[in-house]
């Protein structure tokens, strides 16, 4: 739905004789406890202080960049703000779909005066992207598989290991991750895996190794669908975001465990589709300049396992907001959770990202 004005008719209205303006603005995110965390640390405090805007959430961030294109293509741009992956971004401030941002006035000075632009530093990765949080992909699994005989995973390489941990997996439905996990397992060192991925032959390889345990996989789409086959025993290892992994282990008490064997870091946040009126533009520049300052991305680590991009807001990452648990510990970028990470290649995918999808959902298929 379009940002635009509405006259509100109602009763008390029209008893006082006035006219109230309200605003709908269509943000889109990912869902379940993300959208939740967004919800809770963005969206309410937002329209608490601006009562006449209405902030409808739109679910479609996976499908941002094909919808943005198809949504450009009709000249009818429906959303106001997209919650996109880094890699996303940068596609699609390349194709002009998204507005390039100055961080000087688009974005909050840090509380002590710090610039935007030094407060969110290299994470700044594209002249068209708001860094939200540093996130990561990594896997879950059910410490209750009787069938496992006391043994539980301890590295990235279990996934293909049916023998000893035998049940189904669960894997996003992109390349995205996957190919990676898959070198790695076979035998290609962290530093070699995008130059191996750039040729066919190292893609095939990927998709091989990945192919030893096609039977066994339940394919997913949204981040909240990993954690639910979890919980149901549909799958008993699977891969998701941590902070939904977080909500189901530390929330819902499920007998889950995290594996941050090569979790892969990566970075989300938003970009503002271009071709937006002047009133919309203005109206989501000021949601983005509140949504993102220091307090409210420190706050958003009140809900969910994500680390704010902000370095201001490092330091006031507390307790969870019911849980009464710190909720550095259970960071992505805590020490002993990183003792093993991959290193996302933003600009690689951004370069390579459309040829790669195309003959792994040829290869998913076949």
């Amino acid at each position: 739905m379009k940002l635009k004005t509405l006259v509100l008719a109602g009763t008390a209205m029209a008893f006082a004789g006035t006219a109230a303006l309200a605003a709908d603005m269509t943000i889109v995110s990912w869902g379940g406890a993300y959208s939740a965390s967004q919800n809770n640390a963005y969206h309410k405090p937002y329209m608490e202080k601006n009562p006449d805007v209405n902030i409808i959430n739109d679910e479609s961030s996976a499908e941002a960049v094909a919808k943005l294109r198809a949504m450009n293509e009709a000249g009818n741009i429906t959303w106001d703000l997209v919650d996109v992956v880094a890699s996303d971004a940068i596609r699609l401030c390349d194709e002009g779909l998204a507005l390039e941002i100055d961080p000087a006035t688009d974005l909050a000075a840090a509380p002590d005066g710090t610039s935007a632009a030094d407060d969110f530093g290299d994470l700044l990765v594209s002249e068209c992207f708001i860094p939200q949080i540093v996130y990561s992909t990594t896997f879950g699994y059910r410490s209750d598989v009787a069938e496992w005989g006391g043994k539980e995973p301890s590295d990235i390489c279990a996934i293909f290991d049916t023998a000893t941990f035998p049940g189904k997996r669960s894997l996003e439905k992109r390349p995205i991750n996957n190919v990676e996990w898959a070198l790695l397992c076979d035998g290609v060192p962290k530093e070699d895996v995008y130059s191996v991925l750039e040729t066919e032959e190292g893609l095939d390889r990927a998709l091989a190794k990945l192919g030893t345990i096609k039977d066994d996989v339940i394919w997913w789409s949204a981040g909240a669908e990993t954690p639910q086959l979890l919980a149901d025993k549909e799958v008993v290892i699977g891969s998701t975001y941590n902070g939904r992994l977080f909500a189901l282990i530390e929330e819902q008490k499920q007998p889950v465990k995290m594996l941050w064997d090569a979790q892969v870091f990566d970075l989300d946040g938003w970009i503002i589709p271009a071709g937006l009126s002047d009133e919309r533009l203005a109206a989501v520049k000021d949601y983005v300049k509140f949504a993102t300052d220091t307090q409210r991305l420190a706050d958003q680590a009140k809900y969910i396992s994500y680390g704010p991009a902000r370095k201001s807001s490092a330091p006031l990452v507390g307790k969870h907001a019911s849980l009464g648990i710190d909720m550095a510990p259970h960071m992505p970028t805590d020490p002993n959770n990183a003792k093993n990470t991959f290193l996302y290649n933003y600009e690689w995918w951004a370069d390579y990202r459309d040829d790669i999808d195309a003959k792994f959902q040829a290869w998913l298929a076949q």
